[in-house]
């Protein structure tokens, strides 16, 4: 961590352009560690772009992106998961025809025994998977049922378990843009909540304003590539969210008051 860093992930200043387009224009925010930050916008405010950049799959053309503190500039997205950035993505997909316990371990299977007698530790990549999925609130599953007969949450969770597991320290979660059911909500909340409790930075892109104020801790709020809102639970509760979502002045009204009250918003 540089001098004066801090836990976690932060943007300041950061630009995007596609072309000559900015998806993101000059956009500051602090992501901390231990923490759930939501991200929120319509179609077009910058959250894809947002996802893609932390993922490793965009570079900003200005501003900083800082890890832990340190300035980074990921290449692709296997810099960004050696940073410790595990992401979540809104199509996640698993091979469906292998074991759960496979598609957690991706060809990182433990084994026992030194060469050229290694082989293949079933017991404990059975074993570790069950456990690591219970840790996430999916308690009882049989790792040598194929992936196929995962539900969607269960998929999504069986990516956070991974990603705790290997050692993330940050979680980026693209959520589906489409209605989900409750079920699913609730159980991949489960997850999100363990992730945080295990100190990740947790950054969940998501539409649902009121799902937001159940798990998230703080709101960053996106409007055509640029920073609309940047709020905590203190700040603002589910049905004030909701309208802010809306949009209409409303949120650019409370976003001036916070700032001249809190000044320090203005700066992340």
């Amino acid at each position: 961590m540089s001098e004066g860093g801090t836990r976690g992930l932060e943007l300041r200043g950061v630009t995007v352009r596609h072309g000559s387009v900015p998806a993101l224009s000059r956009v500051s925010a602090t992501f901390p560690a231990g923490e759930i930050s939501c991200v929120l916008g319509e179609n077009g405010s910058g959250k894809s772009t947002l996802v893609a950049l932390l993922s490793g799959l965009r570079r900003h053309d200005e501003g900083e992106l800082l890890v832990d503190g340190t300035a980074v500039r990921f290449r692709s997205p296997r810099a960004a998961r050696a940073a410790g950035i595990a992401t979540v993505w809104e199509d996640l997909a698993v091979a469906p025809l292998l074991s759960v316990w496979r598609n957690f371990f991706l060809g990182a299977e433990p084994t026992r025994g030194v060469w050229p007698l290694r082989r293949l530790d079933l017991d404990s990549a059975r074993a570790t998977t069950a456990r690591a999925m219970a840790r996430v609130g999916v308690p009882g599953l049989d790792p040598d049922q194929p992936a196929s007969r995962l539900q969607a949450g269960e998929r999504q969770s069986l990516a956070v378990a991974r990603a705790l597991h290997f050692g993330a320290s940050a979680l980026v979660v693209d959520e589906p843009t489409a209605a989900v059911t409750v079920a699913r909500q609730t159980l991949f909340g489960q997850a999100i909540l363990a992730a945080r409790a295990q100190g990740l930075t947790v950054v969940v892109v998501t539409n649902n304003p009121r799902y937001a104020h159940l798990i998230g801790d703080r709101f960053l709020l996106l409007a055509g590539g640029q920073v609309a809102g940047n709020l905590t639970r203190e700040d603002v509760d589910a049905d004030g969210l909701t309208a802010l979502m809306a949009g209409g002045d409303q949120l650019g009204v409370l976003t001036d008051a916070l700032t001249e009250l809190h000044p320090e918003l203005g700066e992340r």
